[in-house]
C-alpha cells in the first residue's frame, strides 16, 4: 500500500484496511444484511480483527479469508456460477422450444432430485449491475495473462442473445394470428431487471424495448415499481393496469414477475401473452392462456 505509506501510515498500525464482497438479494425478504454469511478480509492480522469486530456487530456469520484478493474472487465468482447456470437454462429454453417441450415442467421435474441438482430459470436476459458486468471484467483481465475464460464469454453471449430471442417468440405468435410486430402494440409488463425491485439497471426489458421500436412496434409498460423509463431514446411512463389498456394491446410480454401485478386481470383481458416467467403458468398451471415463452395462445 504505497499511498498510505507515503504519507507515512502504516497498515495494522496506524490503518486498518479491510474488505467484504457485497451479498445483497434485493427484494429477498428471507435473506438479510444482518442473516447472510458475509465473507471478510483484512490487509494484515490486526486488520482482519478490526474488520471481524466491526461487522461482528451486525451480520450474525463471518467467513474469514486468508486476503481481500480472495474475497474480492469470491464475488465474481458467485457471479460466475449463476451466469453461466442461467445461460445453461436460457439455451435449454431454445432447446425445448425447438421440440415443443415445455422447459418449465421438465425444470419442475428435475427439482424434485435431491441431490446433484439445483434448478435455475429462463428469462428474457439478465439485468442488474453486478451479474452482467463484474464477471466480464474477471474476463477481460484473465486474457492479460493468457488465461482463457470460454465459459464465461459463451454465458455471457447466450445471455445478451435472449432479448432477440423474445423478439422472435413475439413475432411468431403474431403472426399465428396474422399481425406483424410492425405497427403492433406490445405492453411490457414489468420493466426492473428483478421481481419486486424498482432496479432497472442493465435490465432486458430497456434492450426489448429498443429491438422493438426498431421494428415499428408500439412499445409501452406497466411497472408497479418503476414510474419512468429512458429507453430506445425516449421517456416512456408506467401505464396504469386495467381491462381496456390490456384489452388494446396486441400481445403483452411479461418480463418481470412482480407480485405486485395483478395477473389475474392480465389472464382475463390480454387478447395474447407471452409469458418469459411461467408467473401466469405458476398462477394456472391448466388454463389455456397462461401462455409460456413456447405456447401460442389459442
Amino acid at each position: 500500500m504505497p499511498l498510505f505509506r507515503d504519507r507515512g501510515l502504516r497498515p495494522g498500525i496506524d490503518i486498518f484496511v479491510g474488505y467484504s464482497p457485497e451479498r445483497i438479494d434485493p427484494g429477498n425478504r428471507a435473506y438479510t444484511l444482518e442473516n447472510t454469511p458475509k465473507v471478510v478480509s483484512g490487509l494484515t492480522v490486526d486488520c482482519m480483527e478490526v474488520v471481524i469486530a466491526f461487522y461482528a456487530s451486525f451480520v450474525e456469520r463471518l467467513v474469514p479469508v486468508s486476503n481481500l484478493r480472495t474475497a474480492e474472487i469470491t464475488k465474481l465468482f458467485e457471479n460466475i456460477f449463476r451466469i453461466v447456470n442461467i445461460a445453461l437454462a436460457n439455451e435449454f429454453q431454445m432447446i425445448c422450444d425447438g421440440f415443443g417441450i415445455d422447459v418449465w415442467e421438465v425444470i419442475e421435474a428435475c427439482s424434485t432430485k435431491p441431490f446433484g441438482f439445483m434448478p435455475f430459470y429462463p428469462g428474457p436476459g439478465m439485468g442488474g449491475h453486478c451479474v452482467p458486468v463484474d464477471p466480464f471484467y474477471l474476463a477481460y483481465k484473465s486474457r492479460e495473462k493468457n488465461v482463457p475464460t470460454e465459459f464465461i464469454e459463451l454465458a455471457g453471449r447466450i445471455n445478451a442473445s435472449m432479448p432477440k430471442y423474445v423478439i422472435g417468440r413475439v413475432t411468431k405468435l403474431l403472426n399465428a394470428y396474422q399481425k406483424s410486430l410492425n405497427s403492433a402494440r406490445i405492453g411490457l409488463l414489468g420493466v426492473a431487471y428483478k421481481r419486486n425491485t424498482s432496479d432497472v439497471r442493465e435490465s432486458p426489458a430497456i434492450r426489448l424495448v429498443e429491438l422493438m421500436m426498431e421494428e415499428g412496434a408500439l412499445v409501452s409498460y406497466h411497472d408497479p415499481h418503476v414510474t419512468q423509463l429512458e429507453a430506445g431514446g425516449k421517456r416512456m411512463r408506467s401505464q396504469r393496469l386495467t381491462a381496456e389498456y390490456l384489452g388494446a394491446l396486441d400481445c403483452a410480454v411479461v418480463i418481470t414477475d412482480h407480485d405486485q401485478i395483478d395477473w389475474t386481470l392480465v389472464l382475463q383481458y390480454s387478447p395474447m401473452v407471452l409469458d418469459t416467467r411461467n408467473v401466469l403458468g405458476r398462477l394456472s398451471p391448466s388454463r389455456p392462456r397462461s401462455a409460456r415463452l413456447v405456447e401460442p395462445l389459442p
